[in-house]
């Protein structure tokens, strides 16, 4: 696993998780302007980072080797903590399994495991790794689900954009399409669950509201405590992805109130 670093100058710290099915690298301004105020520590998902020919695993050892990095350079709490997507999952997984005291985290749109039988999660990961092979093997499917006027990031060419997208998705194999698709809904968590203090607010966007209605119910009930947070207009992180500048705003809220 790879993990990019910004404002190493700074005290406080932040580790960030990224979403599924997208390259590293669309994170990374992002996790750039966080680095004006935060020691950032951003892990790159395995499979998913341009720079490496890794594939994907599992969410439980993506926030196991996060955990592992953080500790050999001697962090033993955080500051902060972020997860989107699949991120939010490894999020999840990170609060309650790892053992590194957290002080804030924002789970945006995290993804929660199926309550429903293994047959029934194996038929709904058939489909899921269907319609990500469509995805990203069709620049026509890709731009129909994300129109590149929308989900382009500003300042950029979205052709260019899209261009460099689909070569990127050359390389994403099936093994880690398949383990992404699996890990992302099926991660386990330590039974019991462990009572943590962490400050805790669950983002999404209110175009995705009925999709997270599952999702937001799960972490209610793990965290009684938290705190929901609806951004309109927005879908399934867009703020992360297209916005860094407006996503440092609204997290730099939460950590610093």
């Amino acid at each position: 696993m790879k993990v990019y670093e910004y404002g190493i100058e700074h005290q406080k710290n932040l580790l960030l998780f990224q979403c599924a099915v997208e390259p590293s690298t669309a994170l990374l301004s992002a996790a750039e302007a966080m680095g004006k105020d935060f020691h950032v520590f951003f892990a790159a998902a395995e499979g998913h980072d341009p720079t490496e020919k890794t594939d994907f695993i599992s969410v439980e050892k993506y926030a196991h080797d996060a955990a592992e990095y953080l500790k050999e350079r001697g962090i033993r709490e955080l500051d902060a903590l972020y997860g989107v997507s699949m991120g939010g999952g490894a999020a999840i997984r990170f609060l309650l399994a790892e053992n590194i005291p957290v002080r804030k985290a924002v789970i945006d749109a995290g993804i929660t495991p199926y309550p429903y039988p293994k047959p029934i999660c194996r038929l709904i990961h058939g489909k899921d790794c269907l319609m990500v092979r469509l995805a990203t093997r069709s620049r026509k499917v890709m731009e129909m689900a994300y129109p590149p006027e929308r989900w382009t990031p500003r300042g950029e060419d979205s052709k260019k954009h899209y261009d460099w997208l689909m070569q990127f998705y050359k390389g994403f194999t099936g093994t880690t399409i398949r383990n992404v698709m699996w890990s992302a809904d099926n991660y386990s968590l330590p039974d019991p669950i462990p009572e943590i203090g962490t400050e805790i607010e669950y983002w999404y966007g209110e175009e995705e509201k009925k999709a997270r209605k599952g999702n937001i119910r799960f972490v209610k009930n793990l965290w009684p405590q938290v705190k929901m947070r609806e951004f309109p207009g927005y879908a399934h992180a867009e703020l992360v992805l297209i916005y860094p500048e407006r996503f440092r705003e609204e997290l730099s809220r939460f950590l610093n109130e």
